[in-house]
């Protein structure tokens, strides 16, 4: 059995490497020509542990191909699974669909023999029915005299669970293996292609195209869920005091709940959780049930508000140091008592945000949405740097993985090369994201690069105690700040 994979990008790359290490000869299809020369060299466009490795190994045996043209795909394999974006469209919270339809559109025009088209991408719910219909009618009219192509060519559909960091082993050693299916043939070409996979005993979920729709979006959504549920408890405890580590650990306790995904801190970035909760929103508002997804909306807010909390700590903490009082944002500019405050959206910073931030050099480590990527598409990090600049402070930037992507996007930001850059003559260092690099810094050795050993923990994972003890005054997402009195339970935070 010969596979396609249409669309090189992280989902697509990623599924034709391993797809060719489960022994299959795979040929990769993408329209950018320098993309596919880049791919036929061995060197991939993006950061993932373990796939260069992959890429270059099966590149080289020859089992793994990438080509631009439609016409060899369609004539070469057996099954074809469609990997390309699924991103918002510019100015609205759905899903651009372009791409996929582009996808189906031109498989149905080449194939012509029996195959079946895995779609793998994340899309709205009713897309595979659109799609298949849409496959037959391509078909129909490609052909001679309105006669059709010749093959049998079916739709299914297998939405993949990856994570950045572990797509690889997500792909070769799956948790599950869910496949949308019209047919008993589109199945059992399925269970070929994870053969390996079912020996293994990995949970089979064959069901309808809608179910297996929702199951990627659901997922996504519950994860969101749970993220934004702790930071909404981290507003809380900001305010009135408390250890929202050792209140996560203690409802995670119990199994109905689970310790994971309840980590305090700047919130949920990337390309995924963002774009899906949002399109989902917007496709049920299309299927009238506006009231159902409500809560997503919330949810979306709690995470933007990590952002300004971040910004409403900078301010609290260095006006604190240089006049013994703590001022915040303010959402208008008005300076306020010690406490949780709002930047508003962080579009325009406040004056009170200027006033402070103004000339001050900030330390911001890590500009990726999580470690083990170099994804900062929707980063909570690389928004609060941004956010700082405009405020007037000088953004010293370092992450071992994210600085070019960074730059693409932001340019005016100052990117080092090293953690040391970072901190030499700092007036603050903020962590947003928990590469083991800065989990590993040694606060006295951190102590003797800064100007000022001021210190916000954004992911909760350095040991508030050892940068106490070094001199540092730390602040935290999920703790209420106040200087001068360390909160109740001062023992190592906790964060994945």
């Amino acid at each position: 059995m010969r596979i396609s994979v249409i669309g090189t990008g992280y989902l697509g790359a990623t599924h034709a490497a391993c797809m060719a290490e489960l022994g299959f000869e795979v040929l990769g299809l993408d329209i950018d020509p320098a993309k596919v020369e880049a791919l036929t060299r061995g060197k991939l466009p993006f950061y993932e542990p373990g796939l260069p490795e992959l890429l270059i190994k099966h590149v080289q045996s020859g089992r793994l191909r990438f080509t631009t043209s439609y016409e060899e795909v369609g004539a070469w394999a057996d099954v074809h699974f469609i990997g390309v974006g699924t991103p918002q469209k510019p100015g609205e919270s759905a899903a651009d669909l372009r791409f996929v339809d582009a996808s189906v559109t031109s498989l149905a025009r080449h194939i012509t023999r029996d195959a079946l088209i895995v779609g793998k991408s994340t899309v709205p719910v009713g897309t595979a029915a659109r799609l298949r219909d849409l496959l037959a009618a391509t078909r129909t009219e490609a052909g001679p005299d309105g006669r059709g192509l010749p093959g049998d060519v079916e739709l299914a559909w297998n939405p993949e669970f990856l994570r950045e960091g572990y797509a690889v082993k997500d792909t070769l050693t799956p948790d599950r293996l869910v496949v949308g299916v019209e047919s008993a043939h589109a199945e059992q070409v399925l269970r070929q292609v994870y053969a390996k996979s079912l020996t293994e005993d990995t949970p089979w979920i064959a069901t309808d195209f809608e179910t297996a729709e929702l199951v990627k979006v659901a997922a996504n959504a519950f994860l969101a869920t749970k993220i934004s549920f702790i930071n909404a408890f981290s507003e809380i405890t900001e305010t009135v005091g408390g250890d929202i580590g050792t209140l996560a650990d203690a409802i995670g306790h119990d199994p109905r709940i689970g310790r994971k995904f309840l980590n305090a801190g700047v919130g949920f970035g990337g390309g995924c959780l963002p774009k899906d909760i949002r399109a989902l929103q917007a496709r049920v508002s299309e299927l009238g049930l506006d009231r159902t997804m409500r809560f997503l909306a919330e949810m979306d807010d709690i995470n933007l508000r990590r952002r300004d909390r971040v910004v409403d700590l900078a301010v609290q903490i260095l006006s604190h140091h240089r006049h013994g009082q703590a001022r915040t944002a303010g959402a208008t500019g008005t300076a306020g008592a010690a406490g949780p405050g709002t930047t508003g959206t962080g579009a325009v910073p406040s004056p009170a945000a200027v006033e402070v931030l103004n000339g001050s050099k900030v330390a911001l480590l890590g500009v990726t949405f999580k470690p083990h990527s170099d994804d900062v598409r929707d980063s909570p990090a690389l928004d609060v740097a941004n956010r700082l600049f405009t405020a007037g402070a000088d953004v010293a930037v370092y992450d071992p993985q994210g600085n070019a992507n960074a730059a693409k996007r932001f340019p005016r930001l100052d990117y080092v090369d090293t953690l040391e850059k970072a901190l030499v003559g700092a007036d603050l260092v903020i962590l947003l994201t928990e590469w083991d690099e800065f989990r590993q810094m040694d606060p006295e050795y951190v102590g003797r690069l800064v100007d000022q050993k001021l210190l916000i923990d954004g992911r909760n994972v350095l040991d508030r105690t050892a940068w106490q003890a070094a001199g540092f005054t730390h602040a935290a997402l999920g703790h209420r700040f106040s200087p001068g009195h360390p909160t109740a339970h001062p023992g190592p935070a906790r964060g994945s």
